[in-house]
């Protein structure tokens, strides 16, 4: 017998294997022992999280012939067809390549034969997502209406890609990612019954780096064990996946909090003549200095022996919080110029070297010192002579407006606007409907700068929209827009039963009647720049 991978080995064959899927399994076994099983599914999550997996043991577990519990018992006939591949009531299809409408055409004409030993035909379609948009269409009928002896399992990681035609007919399973001590607990499993030994540390950073995938989780375990060695410790993985030893991390990290160029110069080259990768190593250096945080601020570390917290603590004791944070902000914006640039070295060694420049910290900091106190000195000043305006003004006993921004007409302009002032008709009772479909439709914007506002006809082809407290500048921009006086204007067309124009309409600008001068001419002597517009 040829060799099988190990995720292909330890594949869960009862919803009890499964890992981090309990509701869903508790879900899918309760409506196979209560007799309610749908006719179509979807299973949708991350990679290696068990979408297909289940599909497999609820294909199995509806066919079963002594079902216990809603689990199949792996054991009948029909149970042991399913697995080695015999039965041919179970199809499972690709649909990353057999995406075509022919393909879809050959399901449509065999459901409507009868299974051949089991008791439904179960179709598994991975990847659906992939079907083209006329396999979709040849789909929709028989998912909606297939017959009774046929059951469809659709699994996708990407479930935006599916037509709302599909989803509305399936019931929909979300598969979340695996926590790293739920892959912990059953990669010790694993490793008991293949005989591998391996460390508590090791098993942490393969579930870390699995990133919530048991398949991948296990295929970082089965490489491990490819010299032939059943022996896996951290060195070992971190080796394997190109992730340098702590050791480089903490003198590459002491070089930067100690500005010692040539330490971090050396350690680098160190680093990158093993072929480490550059992504890892600067990931790796972020986490050491998070860690270092954590512990200036808790005092605890996970995951580091007594030398390495030892290492740590030193480290601690010469990086405050503030340049810690700022380090992993810096590091952060390094890591993302890196993947842009195609010299991805030189960007990595040129970013860590000015992160020793101490000149230009110092300089960052007290330009940051000094403007800080600057901008004090200068509210300070300016709290005190705003102070001194407003007890002149209460003094002389005056009073404006703020409520908004007013304009001084002079007598020819006052009469100008009012002689072409717009004659109203009736209110529009269906308005207040049409600034609530605003906000229904998700135009938020409109919605919020229309409300309280009145629809008056101008004539028999316009509406006019009054503002009884004017348009602000930013309301203004809003409406004006050509996109928004459309759909406003639909709408508006909608509730009459024709195509209407749109006017807005503002309340006639008050004149101010205040001592502009002579508040002016204080404010001004006391070196306070004023105008009233």
């Amino acid at each position: 017998m040829g060799y099988t991978a190990l995720y292909r080995k330890f594949r869960p064959i009862t919803f009890g294997e499964m890992v981090g899927q309990d509701a869903i399994t508790r879900t899918l076994k309760n409506q196979i022992k209560s007799g309610r099983v749908g006719h179509a599914y979807l299973f949708n999550g991350g990679r290696g999280t068990g979408k297909t997996s289940a599909a497999k043991i609820l294909a199995r577990a509806v066919n079963c012939l002594n079902p216990n519990e809603g689990e199949p018992c792996n054991e009948c006939e029909i149970c042991k067809g399913a697995i080695n591949g015999s039965l041919t009531d179970i199809v499972e299809m690709d649909a990353a390549s057999n995406n075509s409408v022919e393909d879809i055409r050959s399901i449509r004409e065999e459901v409507n034969f009868l299974p051949t030993k089991a008791k439904y035909r179960v179709y598994i379609i991975d990847e659906v997502h992939m079907l083209s948009t006329g396999a979709f269409n040849a789909l929709l009928k028989t998912l909606e209406e297939p017959p009774e002896h046929v059951k469809f399992i659709l699994a996708t990681t990407e479930p935006q890609k599916l037509p709302a035609t599909i989803l509305s007919r399936c019931q929909r399973f979300d598969f979340k990612r695996i926590s790293n001590d739920e892959i912990i607990k059953r990669l010790e499993i694993v490793c008991k019954e293949s005989k591998i030994t391996v460390t508590k540390e090791a098993l942490e950073i393969i579930a870390t780096l699995s990133e919530g995938a048991m398949r991948d989780a296990l295929s970082i375990l089965e490489r491990c064990c490819q010299d032939g060695e059943n022996y896996i410790d951290e060195n070992k993985i971190k080796d394997l996946v190109g992730i340098p030893k702590r050791t480089y991390i903490n003198k590459i990290t002491q070089g930067i909090v100690l500005y010692d160029v040539d330490v971090v110069i050396e350690t680098m080259k160190q680093v990158l003549d093993d072929g480490k990768d550059i992504n890892n190593l600067l990931w790796e250096i972020i986490k050491y200095i998070k860690d270092i945080l954590v512990y200036k601020s808790n005092g605890k570390l996970e995951l580091y022996s007594n030398e390495e917290q030892k290492e740590v603590k030193n480290l601690a004791e010469k990086l405050s919080k503030q340049r810690a944070i700022k380090l992993i902000y810096d590091l952060s914006e390094l890591e993302n110029d890196i993947k842009s640039s195609t010299q991805k070295v030189i960007v990595f060694e040129a970013g860590i070297i000015k992160l020793c420049n101490k000149e230009e910290t110092t300089e960052g900091n007290n330009n940051v010192s000094s403007n800080s106190q600057a901008s004090y000195q200068s509210n300070s000043e300016l709290e005190q002579r705003l102070n001194k305006l407003e007890r002149f003004i209460a003094s002389n006993d005056m009073q404006f407006s703020t409520n908004r921004t007013q304009k001084v007409e002079n007598p020819k302009q006052k009469a100008l606007k009012a002689s072409v002032k717009i004659p109203l008709g009736k209110t529009q009772e269906y308005w207040p409907q049409v600034v609530e479909d605003l906000k229904k439709n998700g135009k938020i914007m409109l919605y919020t700068n229309l409300i309280n506002t009145t629809a008056r006809e101008i004539n028999d082809q316009t509406i006019g929209i009054e503002f009884p407290k004017g348009l602000t500048s930013f309301g203004r921009t809003v409406l004006e827009k050509q996109e928004s006086i459309k759909q406003i204007s639909e709408l508006v067309g909608a509730a009459c039963g024709k195509q209407m124009n749109i006017k807005y309409i503002e309340p006639e600008e008050e004149e101010i009647n205040s001592n502009e001068d002579e508040i002016s001419n204080f404010a001004n002597g006391n070196g306070i720049p004023f105008s009233i517009t």
